[in-house]
């Protein structure tokens, strides 16, 4: 069997551009085509200067023309959901790392999935130290009733708060089979206090020189417990996306979360 063919939707947005070096590095894997919203040539340079590949705005061309087997989105909700649909139609696998999805955008690739016999992997957060910092939080939410979460990312982030915090906060409350006890407060100080979810507090941070960050901090009489994961580099996403790669080629239907194919 040959390298996994692989086409990056959303190839010159900031993730994008590592995952299209990542994907010519990793020798099971092969970049065989590139998306973007808008371009200005036909043909992408590969980083490594070995070649080009296909480059369009239009992703029915090129699954059509390069016929990948694996389609990598990181683009937003809206853009993600479209190439869903036609990869799916196309009977490609799809590893996505957009977050930003509703309930039932999540069923719909589910039925999609499921009725087109392919693979799809939905990861709120790639990075392999984050996934798990929120593994560890969901073993802690059971023995302590009290959470708070402080996500701090770059001032370009679109979504507040983010979609790891939301995931872990969520996660935590069903790894407990409750909710958990918010704080008490009351008039203008509510106001201050953040989004809840689950009755953990989520704090967002949105400032230039910072990348990913995420503190879970849980409390008890007399003490907390805290779980932080710092990213320094959108690099950190790369071996989680060549994991996912490799795996949606081997599977089919949806596989939300890596912790999924990372057995925790």
């Amino acid at each position: 069997m040959g390298p996994i063919k692989v086409v990056v939707y959303g190839s010159s947005g900031r993730v994008g551009q590592e995952v299209v070096k990542a994907v010519c590095r990793e020798p099971e894997t092969q970049l065989v085509g590139a998306v973007e919203m808008q371009v200005s040539a036909d043909y992408l340079t590969l980083p490594d200067g070995s070649g080009t590949v296909p480059f369009s705005a239009n992703l029915e061309s090129i699954l059509s023309s390069c016929r990948p087997d694996v389609v990598v989105d990181f683009t937003i909700a809206k853009a993600a959901m479209l190439a869903v649909r036609t990869a799916a139609e196309h009977g490609v696998n799809m590893v996505i790392g957009t977050t930003g999805f509703t309930a039932d955008d999540i069923k719909e690739m589910e039925r999609l999935a499921v009725a087109r016999k392919i693979g799809i992997v939905v990861a709120p957060n790639f990075a392999l130290g984050a996934v798990l910092m929120m593994h560890l939080a969901r073993i802690a939410g059971k023995y302590l009733d009290h959470a708070e979460i402080i996500e701090m990312h770059h001032d370009r982030k679109v979504d507040a708060p983010s979609g790891t915090s939301q995931t872990t906060a969520r996660d935590m409350a069903k790894s407990r089979g409750k909710p958990f006890l918010p704080p008490v407060v009351q008039g203008e100080a509510a106001a201050s206090r953040g989004q809840s979810v689950e009755g953990v507090t989520i704090h967002s941070v949105r400032l230039p020189g910072l990348m990913a960050h995420q503190e879970v901090i849980l409390g008890g009489d007399g003490e907390t417990l805290r779980i932080r994961h710092d990213q320094i580099s959108r690099e950190a996403f790369m071996p989680g996306v060549l994991l996912a790669v490799k795996e949606v080629v081997k599977r089919q239907g949806l596989i939300y979360g890596l912790d999924n194919l990372l057995g925790l």
